[in-house]
């Protein structure tokens, strides 16, 4: 038995918000009261459900020099992530059966729960579907190709008729390679005066409205993953007006960094897509308080100091693991354009729920899976990581919120 005793508990699947004790037994929840066995004083701390990330890029196998997966569980517990989807762009892709049990049987009993994407199409080259039926008796959760879009509508329009037959959940990345081609950041004023090559918004747009057309036509759903743009937002909340089975997610780099940030040639503020404008960012942000955007996300992409060395040359992607909670708190919670529930809500219930998981919620016969966080202790990003990688957007930010301890199961497996 093990008690967490008078936390703030901020539980959203249960409507929760008040100072309380935890029971935990047999790495499950007992209740909300005294029960007694080892004492864990979280006094002015919150406590919520493990966070669930569903856009987490482990590498492994294959690109172990960027992460592995026991690195990116470590990040995880660090930032209070319990449960996270893998995506499927490794080393061999995970488009086999056997290479989705490699994950799952190389990721058991580390300090995160490891759920599985795999590919929509072989190789993620677009133009092939992979067995969905067997991946998912593997045990895939979800399908993606994401780091590419599903080259043509007729090829995306038959994957999501069959997954959603199948009951597994897409992610749709939304590029259009055609205008996105060559470009480096947001076309826009800032690419023009750094003399950067730009990708301009319609090379997100384009492709988000066609997959929000196919699930509207098919009455399928769709997932919309990282989305950056005004118009990308508004495309969804039209959508979700017209009752589409659309959901989407954003991260936190597009609703606190913009496109000024290029000025420096860091590429750790190159990602895909690229960071937007102000109007893009307070956009985002305005979805996220609507309900436009369902889920706040990592797509925690790590890569080695030598890769990002060179701003033209290097990889796309930044981590962020470690980061996203205080993220939210500093940029969101603070200015109050969310509150702690809301917050709380896109980034463990929400996500749950859309994969089908059982995480993000406190209710008594739930695994014991929970972060503790101190809401006002400001810090400053800096290394170590946790993460194999040092590729953050948001290192020398000092920020607001930090994780104390992450308990998987009841056990401990951060603490600060």
């Amino acid at each position: 038995m093990l008690t967490i005793r008078g936390a703030r508990v901020i539980d959203p699947s249960a409507g929760l918000d008040q100072i309380c004790d935890i029971a935990i037994e047999n790495g499950i929840i007992a209740g909300f009261y005294n029960g007694g066995g080892e004492i864990i004083d979280a006094s002015g701390l919150i406590c919520a459900p493990g966070l669930v990330d569903m856009h987490v890029h482990l590498r492994e196998p294959g690109y172990t020099h960027k992460e592995t997966i026991e690195t990116g569980c470590r990040a995880a517990a660090a930032g209070g992530v319990t449960s996270l989807l893998a995506m499927p762009n490794t080393r061999p892709v995970a488009d086999t059966p056997e290479i989705v049990r490699w994950i799952l049987q190389k990721a058991a009993g580390q300090p995160c729960r490891v759920y599985t994407a795999a590919a929509i199409t072989r190789g993620l080259a677009g133009e092939d579907l992979t067995d969905f039926a067997a991946l998912k008796k593997a045990g895939a959760i979800a399908l993606t190709d994401d780091g590419r879009p599903v080259l043509t509508a007729a090829l995306m329009r038959k994957a999501s008729i069959h997954a959603a037959q199948l009951g597994l959940p897409i992610t749709a990345h939304c590029e259009e390679l055609t205008l996105a081609k060559g470009g480096l950041m947001n076309e826009g004023e800032n690419s023009r005066r750094f003399g950067i090559s730009g990708i301009p918004r319609s090379a997100e747009d384009v492709a988000v409205a066609r997959e929000i057309l196919l699930a509207e036509n098919e009455g399928v759903p769709v997932h919309i993953a990282h989305v950056s743009t005004r118009g990308s937002v508004q495309l969804i909340r039209e959508a979700k007006r017209r009752g589409v089975k659309v959901t989407a997610e954003t991260a936190p780099h597009y609703f606190t960094l913009t496109d000024d940030m290029l000025a420096t040639r860091n590429a750790n503020f190159r990602m895909n897509p690229p960071l937007g404008d102000e109007s893009d960012r307070l956009a985002v942000i305005e979805g996220l308080r609507d309900g436009t955007l369902d889920v706040i996300a990592t797509d925690h992409a790590p890569h080695a100091p030598e890769e990002k060395a060179d701003f033209a040359s290097a990889p796309n992607g930044v981590i962020g693991l470690e980061t996203s909670l205080a993220v939210g708190i500093t940029t969101l919670v603070e200015p109050g354009l969310l509150s702690f529930t809301e917050l709380i809500r896109k980034m463990s219930a929400a996500p749950a729920s859309i994969l089908g998981i059982p995480a993000g919620t406190l209710k008594p016969g739930a695994p014991a899976d929970l972060v503790l966080f101190h809401p006002t202790e400001q810090w400053t990003v800096s290394p170590p990581y946790h993460s194999k990688s040092i590729n953050t957007p948001f290192e020398g930010m000092t920020l607001t919120g930090r994780v104390k301890m992450t308990l998987l199961g009841g056990n401990i497996v951060y603490k600060k």
